[in-house]
């Protein structure tokens, strides 16, 4: 195998890569990337087993074909400090080796035959559809944060995807939580899917945000039973799904919520930032005191202090509640309005945040005692 690649199409690909590979793995096929020099194209494949990402590079000169497996984060090392821009040749010289030379640098890299690194074959035809990126984007974006890392809750720590209708409109709906809050958020679909629900972990979530990012354009989904399929232009990322059944999420969104209370989102971002500062735990609550038409947020913490800031807001009455400072901050900043509208019960109750700027998405926090 022998080919020349530019270094900044190969530290891109190298370094969604990175996102994939586990730094301590058991294996050592799988610390590992497969290299393939074929029909004019790199393809570059990365997994853990769980996660599979293939991308290819279509602007290279390939000399002679073949594959290989190398250190992934070794080659990413070496390919990100060479000077952008720069053609980067490969060559396999040897058994186990593998060539790296560009300008004046040079290195033999340790590999491992490509017949040893795991890979996989499936129909992923059953059940597909097309999904513009942004819209894919937005749903692993509002939801992510919400996500559980109790591992005892398998069920909840991933975003769960399923079809639904309203008034004769279908929707992809993505909701996530991890018991003291909850996302939802939904986008227009053109058609009725094939699509059975699912719930996709959070490694691969992260992952498919970072390739998200950085494309514009259609993405087809297809599945099957147990593995999810994404395909980008000129990357796929396959996932294992989770086994669980994820809770009946509609009925814990509050119903009977009448009290408005409507903030200045730039402001109210600001003013919990500020007064959480004094906060050594950022489960510590941040304490709403409302009257008429007056929000004064508070933070108090034995071992640092504390601090207080006053908002002009719209609220018809009084009421004392508490949250943690964190989750309302991960909520506003997904925001996209001017202002943040909180419905509010009574200080057990917990709090439905909607967005004025975006009506497919709602959060739902429940409140902290004291």
């Amino acid at each position: 195998m022998k080919f020349s690649v530019n270094q900044q199409d190969l530290q891109k690909s190298l370094g969604y890569c990175q996102g994939v590979i586990e730094k301590r793995s058991t294996l050592p096929i799988l610390s590992n990337i497969l290299i393939e020099a074929v029909n004019s194209k790199l393809k570059i494949t990365a997994t853990d087993l769980d996660l599979i990402f293939v991308n290819e590079i279509s602007n290279i000169k390939i000399f002679d074909e073949g594959k290989t497996t190398t250190s992934s984060s070794i080659m990413f090392d070496i390919v990100r400090k060479i000077p952008s821009g720069s053609q980067i040749n490969f060559e396999n010289t040897g058994e186990s080796k593998l060539q790296l030379e560009s300008n004046k640098s040079l290195f033999n890299l340790n590999s491992i035959n490509a017949s040893e690194f795991p890979i996989t074959d499936e129909n992923f035809n059953e059940n597909e559809f097309i999904i513009n990126s942004k819209d894919l984007l937005k749903l692993l974006n509002k939801c992510k944060f919400s996500i559980s890392n109790d591992e005892t809750r398998h069920y909840l720590s991933g975003i769960f995807f399923h079809q639904t209708q309203t008034d004769d409109k279908n929707f992809l709906t993505a909701a996530a939580t991890d018991s003291h809050r909850m996302s939802i958020s939904k986008v227009r679909l053109k058609n009725k899917i094939e699509f059975e629900p699912i719930i996709l972990p959070k490694k691969a979530i992260f992952q498919l945000c970072s390739l998200l990012e950085d494309y514009d354009g259609e993405v087809k989904v297809s599945n099957i039973k147990s593995k999810i399929k994404f395909e980008l232009n000129n990357s796929i990322l396959i996932s294992k799904l989770i086994d669980g059944k994820f809770p009946n999420y509609i009925q814990v969104i509050p119903r009977e919520n009448q009290k408005k209370l409507e903030i200045d989102l730039k402001s109210f971002l600001n003013s919990v930032d500020r007064v959480a500062s004094v906060s050594l735990d950022k489960k510590d609550g941040v304490k709403f005191n409302l009257t008429k038409d007056n929000l004064d947020l508070s933070v108090n913490n034995t071992n640092s202090g504390d601090g207080k800031e006053s908002l002009s807001v719209k609220f018809d009455t009084d009421l004392d509640i508490s949250f943690n400072s964190r989750y309302l901050l991960d909520i506003a900043s997904q925001l996209n309005g001017d202002n943040i509208e909180i419905y509010l019960k009574d200080t057990g109750s917990p709090a439905l945040i909607k967005d004025p700027a975006d009506f497919d998405s709602i959060y739902v926090v429940m409140p902290m005692k004291g």
